[in-house]
């Protein structure tokens, strides 16, 4: 008898649940290697129709864009557009029947309270990490001068800078990293760490160089649980951008995305700090923060 009861009540939860992901706004579409190829090609498309279009800007008035400062903005939202709408149409669409759609509700204010001091935890752990990262030699030393260089570029108009760190770059990865890849391997029935994990790496490497690496991937770590437990992306891009955030306000006023030498104390110290935090909010979030989200 009681076992009867348990079966009708697991079942009628089971077609319950099933019968609210069928009406769901939001498409329970997969990710796989095809999928990866569809974002690098509309990627790749978006950054050929730009270059196309300062091309042509170039011939008929005369003007080279590409020396303006919200040319490489300009850039990469067309490529981070045309990636999203190519998943969308060539792979969302024809299976789920659905556009892509995502969560972006908010949350209550104890999440804030827990998440962002988890954020600023795992800032000071990748600071110490990348701070071990060789900065001279045969090899990096070359490579280092080259990606300073480059940073030097991208920091010389600061309110571009802010725009397009702070602002378009957490929307659109955030989109793609954790709102693509990352559940889109999960709705493939990866296991949510390896999801998690396999997109920040990712997320790492297009980054392109050893010192960015070390901190996306704990980033994009931490950023995929925020995200795995909301089931809501506004809150990895407000992470997203204040991580941005703080790397541009120091770059600006320290010439040097260093907390150590912005608060003049050791790195061994930061390190510290980062540990005790991340460890503290990510039990408090993660074990102790009992509030279960869902998505339909």
């Amino acid at each position: 008898m009681i076992y009867n009861s348990i079966k009708s009540i697991t079942f009628v939860s089971i077609n319950y649940y099933n019968k609210n992901m069928e009406n769901s706004k939001y498409p329970k579409f997969t990710f796989t290697w095809i999928g990866g190829v569809v974002l690098l090609g509309g990627l790749m498309a978006g950054t050929m129709f730009i270059s196309l279009f300062s091309t042509f800007c170039k011939i008929v008035f005369g003007q080279n864009i590409q020396l303006k400062d919200w040319f490489l903005m300009l850039s990469n939202a067309a490529g981070f557009l045309t990636a999203i709408a190519f998943f969308d149409f060539f792979v969302v669409r024809p299976t789920t029947k659905k556009k892509l759609n995502f969560n972006f509700s908010p949350t209550n204010f104890y999440t804030y309270v827990l998440i962002f001091p988890l954020m600023i935890g795992m800032m000071f752990i990748a600071e110490f990490i990348a701070a071990q990262i060789p900065t001279t030699g045969p090899f990096f030393g070359k490579y280092y001068d080259f990606f300073t260089d480059l940073m030097n570029q991208l920091t010389s108009e600061p309110i571009t800078m802010i725009i397009t760190a702070v602002i378009m770059a957490p929307i659109f990865e955030e989109i793609i990293f954790r709102g693509i890849i990352q559940k889109g391997l999960m709705n493939k029935g990866v296991k949510p760490w390896k999801a998690i994990l396999f997109s920040s790496i990712i997320f790492g490497l297009v980054h392109a160089n050893p010192w960015q690496f070390v901190g996306a991937v704990l980033l994009g770590c931490v950023l995929g649980l925020v995200y795995y437990k909301t089931k809501s992306l506004l809150l990895p891009m407000l992470l997203h951008g204040f991580n941005n955030l703080c790397s541009s306000l120091l770059i600006t006023y320290t010439k040097n995305e260093s907390f150590a030498e912005a608060f003049k104390v050791s790195e061994w110290v930061i390190l510290g700090i980062g540990i005790v935090l991340f460890s503290l909010f990510y039990y408090l979030f993660m074990k102790k923060y009992k509030v279960h989200y869902s998505e339909m």
